[in-house]
């Protein structure tokens, strides 16, 4: 009988101990289990006062974007330089001018900007009209395939011409550092067929392979791009 109360004891401790462990490893189970949250891209606009001092650029800035994602606190800045005369360049003609156009991609941490990536293009020494400019309303950051890691695309005009021809077009886009490109001509109107439609030159375009291997989203958006940015307007 004098063990009877040691027994009782000995009872609801090894129940406690058991009802512990059954709910530790429940809250472990419930923990491993939680659903990662959906990712969402929020791309905000700034400008050069809320760059780091660590970024630098040329020419004027267009576009300026700052978002996180998988990659980090990602910047992205376009620029061009417009007319101009850059002495890097070797001049053939006394009236020829340059222009140029560069796109940046930086990560940003402890306010510390590290280049991912830079685009650059350029048409030089050029004694007529010339342009090297980004396509008007064109830069977007988008995550297509939902993986988390933004796309940034660029699209831009580049030429030397005293006539009514077309220009060199391209669609710029990466994820993280794979580029992808589409490389081409954009039309333009040169005279009414006899039935009264409009005559065009160009137009042609083709894509590199990491296009033609890439998702059916990108490829979709990328084509949807080019074609809604093929005529040549000369009001731009």
């Amino acid at each position: 009988m004098k063990n009877i109360p040691f027994l009782l004891l000995f009872v609801i401790l090894f129940s406690n101990c058991k009802t512990d462990k059954k709910e530790e490893i429940e809250t472990t189970q419930n923990t491993e289990n939680k659903t990662e949250e959906p990712f969402t891209l929020t791309v905000n606009k700034i400008d050069s006062t809320q760059f780091p001092a660590s970024i630098k650029y040329e020419g004027f800035i267009k576009n300026a974007v700052r978002w996180k994602d998988k990659q980090g606190d990602n910047i992205v800045i376009t620029t061009e330089t417009g007319y101009h005369i850059n002495k890097k360049f070797k001049h053939e003609f006394d009236d020829s001018s340059d222009a140029e156009l560069f796109a940046y991609h930086y990560i940003i941490s402890n306010n510390e900007a590290k280049q991912n990536w830079k685009v650059y293009d350029y048409i030089s020494d050029c004694p007529v009209d010339l342009t090297a400019s980004f396509v008007k309303n064109t830069f977007e950051v988008t995550d297509l395939n939902n993986n988390g890691i933004a796309e940034v695309w660029l699209m831009y005009k580049t030429v030397c011409h005293g006539d009514v021809s077309p220009s060199n077009m391209k669609i710029i886009m990466y994820e993280g550092k794979n580029k992808y490109a589409i490389r081409g001509e954009n039309k333009v109107q040169v005279g009414t067929l006899e039935n009264g439609e409009p005559q065009y030159l160009g137009g042609q375009f083709k894509l590199d392979e990491n296009f033609k291997k890439a998702p059916k989203v990108f490829k979709e958006f990328a084509l949807k791009l080019w074609n809604d940015n093929l005529i040549e307007n000369w009001e731009e």
